[in-house]
């Protein structure tokens, strides 16, 4: 191997320093994931080669036996990772192995917080993969070809890790990576071949390309009885199992396989929530196995953010987030899927519309929701630890997935008034077991936030019956509703639109005593209605209120305060809605307005009343400066 002249010295990108500072200092504990990641990204580039191989088969250069090679040099105190995959370009290594080019880095690092127990795990769901290497090395040396290039394109890359790295160009006459590690003097624990070998059996056992480590020549030896028994050549020996996991019977895998397998093809440091592996015979066969992460990564809410399922064929690796295999409001999910089906040139145009891709998509759908459902029916605790971090990608189910609209409810968790905490653990089920006799409706209220939904004055009539209320306070939750019209045969209704009808659990003697408190307020409609004017859809009387005298309420198909939020912040025409004020007949100040003669104080009073509603409701005022000059002369009215 000849190096050429030029040579070049390049910085890391800031975000890369950062992540090897808190690495180094956060994962130390469990230093010997190095190896786990980098045989996983060794495994990973020989799964590439041979994708692109279907294609062009010359990129095997007449070696087509994929490996992962592990050298141990005690007396250098080297490890080598090193194999015969796809290589890199040296604008790949550069882009690889000196910048993190993913989106949201920046809030990724704003989420640290300096415990190394709480950054571990954060880190373990940004992924490090190659930078794990500076945990146990002082110097890591990189040396690579891509297949089908010529030898003398080869790159080698060295970087101590402390903010520089130098690219040369080389000849190599074998494609692939190694990747050269010079242990600190403290880690020569792992310049050790049982060291190595027990470490991959620990996490690496499942991989499906061979991971081979250097056995010593045996020499002659006599036996016990005299004779001569034969030495045996040294060899390269294949120390994991090399079959790959999803394709052995689920009684020959333990917990660990399964939780170790995960690891490795999601770059995760924690254990799954659960797991669900299903091998399907039959119109369409294809083995599936799938994971509920235990935290979301520091991306969840990104939706176009690349996400999906490993995609093989017949055994093949075809390609990384095959997103379609997963609805979008699952991207959670982690795992891959094996189709006999598919063809193994296929490309992300053909599933698009592919009828298998369908059927696979439906039956992964199908068993990710079966794992949650099981989940939540027999571990309570641990479905809500899932909804605590899932719960707000969940809730977009109902609108993109009609057809599994139901099942997706049942999992849904919500705050309500029957909780003094704004913990979302109450289930629609919960709810319906709960409804007092006669209650035919789910009742529910959105706002800004909990505390705005929970002090909510549409709530006060429902407070003084007793019955209970879903407390939306999410953004999301407006777009939700808007989707999911009942559950259990039970209809949803907004407390904040439309006429307030509580049916049977309306007594007459409540009744009555509301027909009396508006024929003592007779006339007061007209007056209010006159005030307003165009600001107003209509102004009736209501009994939804027990404490405040007025409040404003959507038609029952119009639309909501919430929903205007969103297409405002989606950037949408917003089109210019009138509510309908309701007045409570039983209030002070409204009785005290009914008797009131100067016309120019009442529509004041009436523009104040009205202005307290709508920033009850919506938070915010078209024309604030009105609302504090109306005000302001009513209390100087009653201050003289």
């Amino acid at each position: 191997m000849a190096e050429t002249a030029h040579k070049e010295t390049h910085g890391f990108q800031t975000e890369v320093k950062q992540l090897l500072s808190l690495m180094i200092h956060s994962l130390y504990s469990n230093k010997e994931i190095f190896l786990r990641e980098l045989v996983s990204n060794a495994a990973d580039a020989s799964d590439k080669l041979r994708f692109r191989a279907l294609e062009n088969e010359a990129l095997y250069e007449n070696d087509s036996d994929l490996s992962v090679k592990l050298i141990v040099d005690k007396e250098a105190g080297t490890v080598t990772v090193s194999d015969n995959g796809i290589g890199m370009t040296r604008d790949e290594v550069i882009a690889n192995l000196g910048t993190i080019a993913k989106s949201g880095t920046k809030d990724f690092f704003n989420k640290l917080s300096g415990d190394s127990a709480k950054d571990s795990q954060l880190i373990g769901q940004f992924g490090v993969g190659f930078y794990s290497a500076f945990i146990v090395a002082d110097k890591v040396t990189v040396r690579t070809r891509a297949a089908g290039a010529d030898q003398d394109a080869g790159v080698e890359w060295v970087s101590d890790g402390e903010g520089e790295f130098t690219i040369a160009e080389i000849s190599k006459p074998t494609r692939g990576t190694d990747i050269v590690l010079h242990l600190r003097d403290d880690e020569k624990e792992f310049a050790d071949n049982w060291r190595l070998r027990s470490i991959v059996n620990k996490y690496s056992d499942h991989i499906s390309i061979p991971v081979l480590m250097w056995k010593d020549e045996v020499p002659e030896r006599e036996g016990e009885d005299g004779e001569k028994i034969p030495g045996q050549p040294g060899e390269w020996e294949t120390v994991n199992k090399a079959t790959a996991l999803w394709t052995r019977e689920k009684s020959e895998i333990s917990d660990e396989e399964y939780k170790e397998f995960y690891k490795h093809i999601s770059h995760d440091f924690s254990d799954p929530l659960a797991w669900m592996h299903n091998k399907v015979e039959g119109k369409n066969e294809y083995t599936s196995l799938l994971y509920i992460p235990a935290k979301a990564p520091f991306d969840m809410w990104n939706r176009d953010q690349k996400h999906g399922l490993k995609l093989y064929v017949q055994r093949v690796f075809i390609m990384d987030d095959a997103e379609q295999f997963m609805p979008t409001y699952l991207r959670f999910v982690k795992g891959l899927v094996d189709s006999n089906d598919l063809p193994l040139n296929v490309s992300r145009e053909i599933l698009q519309d592919n009828k298998v891709t369908q059927a696979l998509r439906q039956g992964c759908t199908k068993r990710a929701l079966q794992m949650l459902e099981k989940m939540a029916k027999n571990d309570a605790d641990k479905y809500q630890s899932f909804w605590n971090e899932f719960g707000t990608v969940l809730k977009e189910g109902p609108a993109e997935d009609y057809s599994n609209r139901e099942k997706i409810a049942g999992l849904l968790r919500f705050s309500s008034t029957h909780n003094d905490s704004d913990a979302q653990t109450v289930s629609l089920a919960d709810y319906i077991e709960r409804m007092k006799e006669g209650q035919d409706k789910i009742y529910y209220v959105t706002a800004d936030s909990y505390a705005a939904a929970k002090n909510s004055p549409h709530l006060e009539i429902f407070r003084k019956k007793g019955i209970e209320v879903l407390l939306m306070g999410e953004r999301i939750d407006e777009w939700l509703m808007s989707h999911l019209t009942e559950f259990n045969e039970k209809q949803f209704q907004s407390i904040a639109k439309g006429d307030l009808d509580l049916g049977d659990l309306e007594d007459e003697e409540s009744k009555k005593a509301q027909e009396e408190a508006e024929k003592e307020v007779e006339g007061i409609l007209e007056r209010a209605k006159k005030a307003l004017g165009e600001k107003v859809e209509d102004v009736k009387f209501t009994h939804r209120l027990t404490d405040s005298p007025a409040c404003i309420v959507a038609d029952e198909n119009g639309m909501t305060t919430q929903m205007m939020k969103l297409m405002q912040a989606a950037g949408q025409p917003v089109p210019d809605v009138k509510y309908h004020f309701e007045l409570n007949p039983e209030h002070q100040l409204v009785k005290m307005l009914s008797g009131m003669q100067d016309e120019e104080v009442f529509n004041q009073w009436v523009e104040v009343l009205f202005d307290q509603a709508a920033l009850s409701e919506q938070g915010s005022l078209k024309d604030p400066s009105s609302f504090v000059r109306n005000l302001n002369t009513l209390l100087m009215n009653l201050a003289k």
